[in-house]
């Protein structure tokens, strides 16, 4: 930290990516990407959209939105685009809360929501999850804060009910209830069809993990105008352009490929079911994950020992030292190729 460094975050705690290893050939489970490349329309239309890198992009994403207002059946006013889903949430810990609107999210949850907290000055209340590690849609009512909600929520993969999320909309009638849907193609269901019913709505999403663009990093919100006017307020004080045209190109033949996505969807889904089925008979503790991830603890191994024993095998899971998790690990559901041999690993490490 340099002398020049704000006070203003001295006490800034940064969030830690997956870790991406450069120096040997890893199964890489551990970040949550797809084990699919893109779609092959994404990639043509991106292609194209290089021949006109001399260009600004389009700051309005018209095109983009377009597809993704017919698709999900709202209006473009109700779509915000950003640079991955993490820029939207931080708009929205700018845009929604301050000293009398404080921030409010589950204690075990994406890490980057006490950052942005941290970052711009939020107070912020966690809290916790049920034994069962799931969130408790009771401890979120009459709260007179900013609700971040992830559905699935990460690390444990589990959801809320669309009608469990209305019953905290209606109790916070005067707050925004943020709810980050970053891997709800999985197996969740998915509660944009709300915010037809309530001003306090916004919904995240991101194309990186269904999708398969976690490289070109996109996500997008989907909230009433007037939520909307505001998050563009901030977009357009920060980085108009925030897409760059070829990730607004693969974006838009994503979109026109939606059959191939659902079907990655579908086969990941599979693979993650029939992984969990394969771990439970080896005696592992599994969250009844409906992400692209699952959530594992074995009685005989600690979580950083698994974690550590399988990356000397080749292979990257996620491990939390937090005390409540820290005997699990996240294990991204990779191809079936990849699980076998993740299970062929597993059973090695549980023999020795």
């Amino acid at each position: 930290m340099s002398r020049f460094f704000s006070k203003k975050y001295k006490d800034l705690e940064p969030y830690t990516p997956g870790e991406q290893p450069k120096e040997r050939k890893f199964i890489k489970l551990n970040t949550n990407e797809s084990p699919y490349a893109p779609s092959k329309v994404a990639i043509e239309f991106a292609k194209e959209a290089l021949e006109r890198l001399q260009l600004y992009p389009d700051p309005e994403c018209t095109a983009l939105t377009a597809e993704l207002s017919s698709l999900y059946g709202v209006e473009p006013d109700q779509i915000l685009w950003t640079n991955g889903s993490d820029d939207i949430l931080n708009f929205a810990f700018m845009a929604f809360c301050d000293e009398s609107h404080p921030a409010a999210f589950p204690e075990i949850s994406y890490g980057f929501y006490q950052v942005f907290a941290q970052a711009n000055g939020v107070p912020f209340k966690k809290i916790p999850l049920k034994e069962d590690l799931s969130v408790c849609a009771e401890d979120y009512y009459d709260l007179g804060h900013t609700i971040f909600i992830a559905n699935p929520n990460a690390p444990t993969g589990k959801a809320l009910s669309p009608a469990e999320i209305e019953k905290i909309l209606r109790r916070n009638p005067d707050s925004v209830v943020v709810i980050d849907e970053a891997y709800v193609d999985f197996g969740a269901e998915s509660c944009v069809p709300l915010v037809a019913k309530y001003e306090n709505l916004l919904v995240t999403q991101t194309f990186s993990k269904s999708r398969s663009m976690a490289g070109a990093r996109l996500g997008f919100c989907i909230g009433c105008q007037a939520l909307i006017s505001d998050l563009n307020t901030l977009k357009y004080s920060t980085n108009p352009y925030n897409i760059n045209s070829v990730t607004m190109a693969a974006g838009i033949g994503t979109l026109k490929d939606d059959a191939y996505i659902k079907d990655n969807c579908r086969r990941i889904a599979e693979t993650r079911d029939y992984t969990t089925m394969e771990l439970r008979a080896l005696g592992f503790e599994t969250t009844d994950s409906v992400a692209n991830f699952m959530f594992i603890s074995h009685p005989k191994i600690s979580g950083a020992e698994l974690y550590a024993r399988l990356r000397e095998l080749g292979i990257l899971v996620r491990y939390f030292s937090a005390p409540k998790i820290s005997r699990f690990v996240r294990v991204t559901v990779g191809s079936r190729e990849e699980m076998t041999s993740f299970l062929e690993a597993v059973k090695l490490i549980l023999e020795e």
